[in-house]
């Protein structure tokens, strides 16, 4: 096993998983294999009013039953908090966020909430207390390489200071995905093209926190027949275990390859003897 290169799959337990979720999760999957790496599975249930009971144990059968068995031990955002709170610690430490009065309301009032004003950045205002926790995002342009999407450039002061911490005390997922993928050593992240405008804000964490940049590669996202991607809010319908072969043949067609059905075990292991991601178009 090559364990210079370590990927992973991190979904929320929200619903269970659909078939977006498993273009994301083959992708990942073959990739790390591909590359005779390491596959990790982190449950990111940061967010408990928008998990689904029992869904983390539900994704995790549906994983396995698909022969995407995972290389270490299941990792829980939700026990973590120490390690974001001490994240934070450093942030404030070093000057890179502050504490935030804002609300929703507030800011809708201003702009729409399209772009945070920086009201709280130098101090709250007089009579207000601090609510949430926002990261200084710095004003400078920066340009990253994604392996499918090609060169990204994100323009001087086009990323606002976002939320590291909400005003519920949860943690943002900005925050614990890049201290879970820098406490895990992941060195490359295959993901659903849905999050390439959040990678911004993860390799500005990463540097403030002074931690390793991961090779990102986003993938083409599956679409409805309306136009939107599929996804919970959606109405994605979930993939069953009983249809492993077939969906497994459908997701990997998305991804450009054709693997005649068989076991979900053997196409998997065809796929990755065959895998490309550079082939992966746009």
């Amino acid at each position: 096993m090559n364990t210079c290169y370590i990927g992973r799959f991190a979904p929320s337990p929200s619903g269970r998983l659909h078939f977006g979720s498993l273009v994301a999760a083959v992708a990942s999957y073959c990739d790390a294999h591909s590359n005779k790496g390491k596959w990790l599975v982190r449950i990111d249930d940061l967010d408990p009013p928008r998990e689904v009971d029992g869904a983390a144990d539900d994704i995790l059968r549906t994983l396995d039953a698909y022969s995407l068995k995972w290389d270490d031990s299941i990792i829980y955002q939700s026990l973590r908090h120490e390690l974001y709170a001490s994240a934070i610690e450093r942030l404030r430490e070093d000057g890179l966020c502050f504490g935030c009065a804002c609300s929703r309301s507030d800011l809708e009032a201003i702009n729409g909430l399209k772009f945070y004003p920086g009201t709280c950045r130098t101090q709250l205002p007089p009579g207000r207390t601090e609510r949430s926790v926002r990261f200084i995002a710095p004003p400078q342009e920066f340009t990253w390489r994604d392996t499918v999407q090609g060169t990204q450039t994100s323009p001087a002061n086009s990323v606002s200071d976002f939320i590291v911490r909400r005003a519920d005390g949860h943690y943002a997922y900005h925050l614990a995905a890049v201290v879970d993928d820098a406490d895990s050593s992941i060195t490359h992240i295959v993901r659903g093209l849905d999050l390439l405008t959040s990678t911004h804000s993860h390799i500005l964490l990463q540097s403030a926190l002074h931690l390793q940049h991961p090779q990102y590669a986003h993938v083409p996202l599956v679409i409805n027949t309306h136009g939107l991607k599929l996804s919970k809010l959606t109405n994605a319908a979930p993939i069953e275990i009983s249809d492993a072969p077939e969906q497994l043949s459908k997701a990997l067609s998305f991804l450009g390859l054709t693997i005649t059905l068989d076991t979900p075990e053997r196409m998997l292991a065809a796929a990755v003897s065959k895998w490309d991601i550079r082939s992966i178009k746009p």
